[in-house]
């Protein structure tokens, strides 16, 4: 039997187990079923998702997402802040360790973070396959919605009052719709705030996790890019902060299920027909839980 140390770490309401694999050697350690076992709400540890730092060729860590039930995700927004002020813990002797840029490895990319207190801000790879116009039919009704990629899949559905929906029943029809098949997507239901329009509230329901989680970093990402080509296709007019030409610049709040607000802004260009997004930027607050150790394999019960 094998002791791994873990920290557990929390970022906008996502609870994850890190893993630092760096320096240690844990051989032939099979990291899905460790991440069914570990994040289990019940027996586990608890958390969206277990994350295993190894070494990088091309970024400061190479981090891996494994999802409650098992599967491997490309990368996890809230999970990358949380990477980033764990690193700068373990750096906290080094003089330049406040200001530090931690660059990330994922699957879907390299990401960098930088790290003030508690608050990280994440400079995300620029989102691709923009589809604000998505209609489909679901449980005999008519949705529609918008579909993006910012490092994993998104639907981003906009509803009129986010109380009233049933996210786990509706969440999980959309996730497995057959239009996202093979692998499913993850799906946002996004209400606007009438008062104040760089403000919106959000609630997700997570592939992997199959369930509503209380944030989704990638996902709150994806609600708000999406409202700014919702918006820009109601009206045709530019509503952002400020407008140079064919390019626009947003900064929107966003708040999820957790209640905690994270701040999200990036560039819209327009080049020719197409809708470009890029120096995606996703700021808020994370913070370290607790450090332990968990036995691999878990004891038999009764043993």
């Amino acid at each position: 039997m094998m002791q791994i140390p873990f920290t557990k770490m929390a970022g906008a309401g996502n609870d994850f187990i890190v893993v630092d694999a760096r320096h240690r050697r844990f051989p032939q350690l099979p990291w899905r079923q460790v991440s069914r076992v570990w994040c289990a709400r019940v027996r586990g540890i608890r958390a969206d998702g277990l994350l295993v730092l190894e070494p990088s060729r091309v970024a400061d860590v190479r981090m891996r997402v494994f999802n409650p039930d098992g599967s491997e995700a490309e990368m996890c927004g809230n999970g990358a802040r949380c990477v980033a002020l764990y690193l700068k813990g373990m750096n906290s002797g080094m003089k330049e360790a406040e200001d530090a840029i931690q660059a990330i490895e994922t699957k879907a990319g390299v990401l960098s973070a930088s790290v003030r207190g508690e608050r990280v801000t994440m400079r995300m790879m620029d989102p691709t396959s923009l589809q604000p116009d998505v209609k489909l039919n679901v449980n005999g009704r008519r949705i529609r919605a918008g579909f993006i990629n910012t490092g994993v899949p998104h639907l981003v559905v906009p509803v009129p009052r986010l109380e009233t929906v049933d996210v786990e029943q509706l969440g999980r029809a959309l996730r497995s719709h057959r239009r996202f098949a093979p692998r499913g997507t993850n799906v946002n239901f996004m209400q606007a705030d009438p008062r104040r329009a760089n403000r919106l509230l959000v609630r997700t329901y997570e592939r992997g996790v199959e369930a509503e989680t209380l944030a989704c970093g990638t996902g709150i990402v994806a609600s708000a890019v999406m409202m700014a080509l919702f918006r820009n296709r109601a009206s045709g007019i530019p509503r952002a902060s400020t407008t140079n030409g064919s390019r626009q610049w947003w900064k929107l709040n966003v708040q999820p299920r957790s209640g905690d607000w994270l701040t999200v802004s990036f560039d819209l260009a327009f080049p020719g027909q197409t809708q470009r997004v890029s120096n995606v930027l996703l700021e808020g607050a994370a913070h370290m839980v607790f450090r332990g150790t968990a036995n691999w394999p878990r004891p038999r019960k009764g043993v």
